[in-house]
């Protein structure tokens, strides 16, 4: 009898049966489970959402630090902060404005012209004696109205932003003919929340942590602050809902263009003199403030805390540039391709966690069927 080895009889197996050798291949590894791809895509989502909603905070990090070494020794001192912190106090006070507008869906484009017409009136009431209180009063009240017009203008059908344009040139026309196409100068009583300091902060840097301060707890920590948001968000669900979405709307006009009106006087109390320019720089330096901070442009999602940290931005690059000599006009040029850069980072985040969560859904679809 003879013996045959393992060798031969694998072999001879092989021989007698093709398909015996193609089974005995290496396989390639299997594919990996639909769970581990979820895991993947919420990781990735995760990520996107961290760069959407923190990356502001790592952007002033890297200007701060870029700026540290590149205009060294000046840049990095207390005093120079504080330089910082004022000159983005006032910017960030009409973001905070924007900010809240285009949270709800209420673009307002007519911030400069509100806080010029606030400013001369007030200046005109103080040039002629009237108590400070009062003219402070009637300056934000005034900005109030005006908000007020923006929204039940817009409530009757037409284009918010057509209808802010316009009020821009209405309110900038007012402001020039209570002025006179001239200023009103010499208004030092109103130091106390311009130029004086307090424990060694300007004033106008105190006014606007309060405005931020109340703003967040009122978007996050009240009803109609989260109604507010929910409006801009989705507002025919809010509708339906029973929630009168109209009413929030123009509750965000009418917080827009009270912000302009106290920016307009803060900015009248650090100059000492009421202008009726309306300056467009205030607007685009809003908006890129709005945008850098990742404020959606289609409403319902924003932070106020963010819309601080913007302004901060745009003023340490403003201040790093000065200190190294640079023109202003290349701090104009830098804040333009923030603007543009933002809003293509906004479009590709948004774009890509949509098609992870997609992906996500049909991941998990897949998973509950087999």
């Amino acid at each position: 009898m003879t013996m045959t080895s393992p060798a031969e009889a694998g072999g001879a197996a092989t021989r007698g049966n093709p398909g015996a050798a193609a089974s005995s291949t290496p396989t390639p590894p299997p594919e990996p489970a639909p769970a581990s791809r979820v895991a993947k895509d919420s990781a990735s989502v995760r990520g996107l959402i961290f760069v959407r909603d923190r990356g502001i905070f790592v952007l002033w990090a890297l200007v701060i630090l870029a700026f540290a070494f590149w205009a060294n020794p000046y840049f990095a001192t207390l005093n120079n902060a504080v330089l910082i912190a004022n000159a983005a106090a006032i910017s960030a006070i009409f973001a905070a404005g924007v900010a809240v507008g285009i949270i709800c869906g209420a673009l307002d484009l007519s911030i400069p012209g509100v806080a010029a017409l606030s400013s001369c009136v007030s200046g005109w009431m103080l040039v002629n004696g009237l108590p400070v209180w009062l003219a402070l009063t009637v300056g934000m009240v005034l900005a109030a109205l005006v908000g007020l017009a923006n929204g039940l203008i817009s409530l009757r059908g037409f284009n918010p932003i057509i209808v802010t344009i316009a009020m821009l040139s209405v309110t900038s026309g007012a402001a020039a003919i209570i002025a006179g196409g001239y200023t009103f100068p010499g208004l030092s009583m109103l130091d106390f929340m311009g130029t004086t300091r307090y424990l060694g902060v300007p004033a106008p840097v105190w006014i606007c942590a309060g405005v931020f301060i109340v703003g967040t707890v009122f978007l996050t920590r009240t009803r109609d602050g989260i109604r507010l948001m929910a409006v801009g968000g989705n507002p025919e669900a809010v509708r339906r809902s029973g929630i009168h979405s109209d009413r929030y709307r123009v509750f965000a006009f009418v917080i827009s263009s009270t912000c302009a009106g106290l920016g307009g006087l803060v900015t009248t109390a650090v100059v000492t003199e009421a202008s009726p320019s309306a300056s467009p720089a205030l607007i685009f330096t809003a908006l890129t403030a709005v945008a850098l901070a990742g404020v959606s442009l289609a409403g319902g999602r924003g932070s106020l805390p963010r819309v601080l940290v913007g302004a901060l931005v745009l003023a340490t690059i403003s201040n790093g540039l000065t200190i190294k000599g640079i023109q202003p006009y290349w701090a104009t040029g830098v804040t333009g391709v923030l603007l543009i850069g933002s809003l293509t980072l906004e479009r590709w985040v948004s774009m890509s966690v949509s098609k992870r969560l997609m992906a996500t859904a049909q991941a998990s679809v897949h998973t509950g069927t087999r």
